[in-house]
């Protein structure tokens, strides 16, 4: 990080390596880090202990490495400089499972259990309540070892993870009552589009779901993925008026469509019952490539150099790890963990060395 890093805030986000980014993760999150990577000092973690929570097996381990790349690839491609940002591997930071355990003392089981998105997780996963493993249920605290770990301010999301990020505040206030201030109060901030429908109409887009429009997809599968769109049900002629409000496509439209004026006369025209579906959807393809072209471009010049990705994830966890230790020794010291450990050694070393003295 340059020297006036020092004087900005601190960003601290980031995804699972469980597969593609799709255009839900831009306006949700990704948008708002790109905006910000200038402004604040900026830190993306690769959140693979995440991933455990809902994929343990030998198998989804092996796939991880790709899907760190193919992540790392598709933030690149949305505009996050590596010269402004530190992207990190979670599991290589090991301090992040020291302050992990140390967070699970600070909240109640309880609290955790009312967090409303650590089921929807667990039923995505197939899982029942009674099978949801301690890792998930305690996923929100890892969350805030990871935003607590570098002291972040601020925590930009998407909607789904706006109660998490609530439990991270509320561990910064435990912490700082009984121990002292160490951590800053994150904020969180939500990106200007909470949450974007699937393209089956139902409320969220998900890789899960099949749903998703891909930032990695070419034009030809935007197209497709377009024109098999869900739109106003009812409507099942063009000259029969149609509901904007709920209705997918035009939603895409006010997200990803810049030309306003055109948006405008599709939707008088839509309500009209004077302009088919073929038309909306084909201008809302034409929309999201001119938007997705530019990804496209950054995304194959970065893939076109072997080896570039994996040494920003290697350089960003080294510069994360020096920060992780700079707050665990914060930590330790206000906790008086390390006065513990120290008066242990001390007493050692001093009992060793009289024992030396007395030796013939």
């Amino acid at each position: 990080m340059n020297e006036s890093a020092v004087e900005r805030k601190r960003i601290l986000t980031g995804d699972r390596p469980t597969g593609r980014l799709h255009l839900g993760h831009y306006v949700g999150s990704l948008k708002n880090r790109v905006a910000l990577q200038q402004s604040h000092e900026t830190i993306l973690i690769v959140a693979d202990l995440h991933m455990l929570t809902t994929k343990p097996t030998r198998e989804d381990i092996n796939q991880i490495s790709d899907n760190v790349r193919g992540l790392v690839l598709d933030y690149l491609a949305a505009g996050i400089d590596p010269q402004q940002v530190t992207i990190y591997l979670q599991s290589a930071v090991f301090e992040t499972y020291e302050l992990n355990l140390l967070f699970e003392m600070l909240v109640t089981v309880n609290r955790l259990a009312r967090i409303p998105s650590l089921k929807d997780m667990a039923r995505a996963a197939n899982m029942s309540d009674e099978e949801m493993p301690f890792g998930l249920l305690g996923y929100p605290v890892l969350q805030a070892a990871d935003i607590l770990l570098p002291r972040a301010h601020l925590v930009p999301v998407g909607k789904d993870n706006e109660s998490h990020v609530e439990v991270t505040r509320e561990i910064a206030r435990r912490f700082n009552s009984l121990y002292g201030e160490v951590f800053p109060i994150p904020d969180v901030l939500v990106g200007e589009v909470p949450t974007l429908v699937g393209t089956d109409g139902r409320d969220k887009m998900s890789k899960s779901l099949g749903n998703c429009i891909f930032l990695s997809d070419d034009a030809a599968t935007v197209t497709k993925k377009v024109r098999g769109m869900y739109t106003d049900p009812n409507r099942v002629r063009a000259d029969i008026p149609g509901t904007i409000e709920g209705n997918p496509v035009f939603a895409y439209h006010d997200a990803f469509n810049p030309r306003g004026d055109e948006v405008a006369d599709l939707k008088q025209r839509y309500r009209a019952g004077t302009v088919g579906d073929v038309e909306v959807k084909d201008k809302l393809a034409h929309a999201l490539n001119e938007f997705l072209e530019p990804l496209r471009a950054r995304y194959a010049r970065y893939q076109a150099e072997p080896g570039l990705v994996d040494e920003i994830i290697v350089q960003g966890t080294q510069r994360m790890r020096e920060t992780a230790r700079a707050t665990m020794k914060l930590v330790r010291t206000a906790m008086g963990l390390a006065g513990t450990w120290n008066r242990l050694t001390r007493a050692a070393e001093r009992r060793q060395k009289k024992t030396t003295e007395v030796i013939p």
